[in-house]
């Protein structure tokens, strides 16, 4: 024992140990005592959250039950009403049934005479009894009077309706109990002729919503507007009893409270007893009803797990302060515990780790003080040699960019000599054919026929109306046409047809013997407000690559309005435009090959200038007989 004592006067660690034992002793017994008090407080407001997330669920199963038999009701008693036949009606119960799984029957029934052939009744009537659906027209009985049929009559609208089978036909009920949409049908004159009433089993929808109960001993029970079980555990006591039935307003008025709640469609959670026993009941009415649905939990299995912390409270407490005193020998050593860490830190700096970060102590005492002061000589240090390998990283960064530079700058040049090469090219071949036929009038003029002498003319103006494209679209790529662009004026009056035949003509300038198919569903009169020229430049380049790159034998122009936006639409058959050249389409200066004619801006000026008049240009995919672009501007 002395031993022990003198080893706990030198021991620090055990000393300091046993004082916070002693000071969390009371704190943890205490606390102990809490917890125990509350926790049956929080097992009940558990159990409501539980019972509340549970009975939400299951409402919403109920109502996607119940939504499918309306929707397939309303679905098809237009259909009904407009194929007023036998075997259609036959024909339309037995659908809704097969292609509705949570529909368990549908019964179409008329007003007397409505089938002079059947007299007084007819009903067809569809039931799904396992995996087997029947349809058969039911036998004669008085079904005007049941209340899936007189009630929609009388209010004249759809309802929800809940009835006692007594003829039990629907096997798959409980006790014959059937909830049923019913919707009144009306003939085109609006005169009643029927009603069709699908059918739910209620035992179905029982089933349904056991499968998830918060609790074992948990249940369901639904009741009606006047306060009759429609679903209850047991049996015997649906559509023939109520919440009311055999309960003493005395010793029972919980229950009465309870029932008035679900009866006037309230939501909310009460506890009652029920059979003598303590039970949290939670409720909400069922939507687009009348009824209520409840979910009711005993508290014996609330309570199951929390009486069990009884038994165990004593093995905690001795727990607890082992713990206590195990974890508070743990803190002290943790306490000297930066010393070593410290060393660990400074052996790792000194062998070249000087990112290795030293945290700061938020105490005062010699050992932070050490540690605080070593921190920020680390931090010191690794500021220094970041900004060495900072400058080290923008050193290699700007060589490399003024590599990239240098790459891009050749590439420039590269670009503009292939531009310049391709221009110089495009615009020889014209200029070369003109000055060759001026040398021959200028010199053999006499001996030429007049034929001769205009298809030589001829073929100067096309070269020359070439020439004047070309220069055309050089100067709108350039800044200067973009500037021009920009400050056009785009409130002029276009007149959608005219613009597109004076394109056509001007197409006929370059190829006289070119067919261009013209379709309008637009007046002659139907005029947008645009830019005239750059929508009439638009059309001329997309006619103008149709005649060259397709098979000149089948080009198209249709106009058309949709959606407040005019449509030019362009078709021709022909090789088309490869998959692979789709994407840089509309990139200027870009061509099929490098001997192709053209300069490779005929489609990007046209998207551009489409694109600043508001509109948009794009190629039809799904178009495989040649290509297909459309046009789209707004009408204002």
């Amino acid at each position: 024992m002395h031993h022990i004592v003198t080893h706990i006067r030198k021991s620090l660690s055990l000393k300091l140990s046993l004082g916070i034992l002693l000071m969390a002793v009371p704190i943890f017994v205490l606390s102990l005592g809490i917890l125990y008090v509350q926790s049956r407080n929080n097992v009940r407001k558990e159990a409501t959250e539980r019972a509340n997330s549970v009975l939400n669920t299951t409402m919403l199963r109920i109502n996607r039950f119940m939504n499918t038999v309306e929707t397939a009701t309303e679905a098809n008693a237009w259909e009904i009403t407009e194929n007023l036949q036998p075997d259609s009606l036959l024909a339309l119960s037995r659908s809704i049934v097969m292609l509705n799984g949570n529909i368990d029957g549908c019964s179409i029934s008329t007003e007397p005479n409505v089938f002079p052939k059947y007299g007084r009744y007819f009903s067809a009537y569809t039931v799904r009894e396992t995996d087997t659906i029947t349809t058969v027209i039911e036998e004669e009985y008085e079904y005007f009077e049941k209340v899936w049929y007189k009630t929609p009559r009388l209010l004249g609208k759809p309802c929800w309706v809940v009835y006692y089978d007594e003829s039990d036909s629907l096997t798959v009920t409980l006790d014959g109990m059937i909830a049923s949409y019913s919707k009144p049908l009306y003939d085109a004159d609006e005169r009643f002729v029927g009603v069709i009433s699908t059918d739910l089993s209620l035992i179905h929808l029982s089933r349904v919503i056991s499968e998830v109960k918060p609790y074992p001993d948990s249940y369901f029970m639904m009741t009606g507007e006047d306060g009759r079980y429609f679903i209850h555990p047991d049996s015997t006591q649906l559509f023939t009893h109520s919440i009311f039935s055999e309960t003493d307003p005395n010793e029972q008025a919980d229950i009465i409270a309870l029932g008035h709640e679900m009866m006037t469609g309230k939501k909310g959670n009460m506890r009652v007893f029920i059979d003598g026993k303590p039970c949290l009941v939670s409720y909400q009415p069922v939507p687009g009803t009348r009824w209520s649905l409840a979910l009711v939990s005993p508290e014996r299995s609330i309570l199951q797990n929390y009486n069990r912390l009884t038994y165990i409270i004593a093995p905690l407490t001795i727990i607890g302060l082992l713990l206590i005193l195990f974890f508070s020998s743990i803190s002290v050593k943790r306490a000297i515990r930066p010393i070593y860490k410290l060393t660990n830190k400074l052996q790792r700096i000194a062998q070249g780790h000087y990112d290795e970060q030293i945290s700061r102590s938020r105490y005062q005492d010699a050992v932070a003080r050490l540690q605080n002061s070593f921190a920020m000589m680390q931090k010191s240090m690794s500021r220094h040699v970041n900004e060495i390998h900072r400058i080290n990283e923008e050193t290699s960064r700007r060589n490399e960019e003024l590599a990239r530079i240098s790459e891009l700058a050749k590439e420039a040049d590269r670009q503009k000599s292939l531009f310049i090469q391709n221009v110089s090219h495009q615009i020889r071949t014209p200029l070369n054919i003109i000055m060759g036929f001026a040398q021959v009038l200028r010199e053999d003029i006499s001996v030429l026929s007049e034929e001769e002498v205009k298809s030589i003319t001829g073929m100067m103006y096309h070269n020359a109306v070439t020439l004047d494209r070309m220069t055309l679209m050089l100067f709108d790529s350039s800044a200067r046409g973009t500037i021009e662009e920009l400050y056009t004026k785009r409130d002029e009056e276009v007149l959608c047809n005219e613009v597109a035949l004076e394109s056509i003509a001007m197409t006929h300038e370059h190829f006289p013997d070119l067919h261009i198919s013209f379709e309008t569903t637009l007046p002659d009169t139907f005029c947008i407000y645009s830019s005239h020229i750059y929508v009439m430049r638009s059309i001329r380049e997309i006619l103008y690559n149709s005649a060259k790159y397709s098979d000149g034998q089948n080009i198209s122009l249709r106009v058309s309005e949709k959606d407040s936006m005019v449509r030019f639409v362009f078709e021709d058959t022909g090789p088309g435009i490869p998959e692979s050249d789709i994407n840089r389409l509309f990139e200027p200066f870009t061509k099929a090959n490098d001997l192709s004619d053209g300069l490779g801006l005929g489609l990007p000026l046209a998207k551009r200038h489409v694109t600043s008049l508001r509109g948009d240009l794009t190629l039809d995919t799904s178009y495989h007989l040649g290509c297909r672009i459309i046009i789209e501007l707004p009408v204002d």
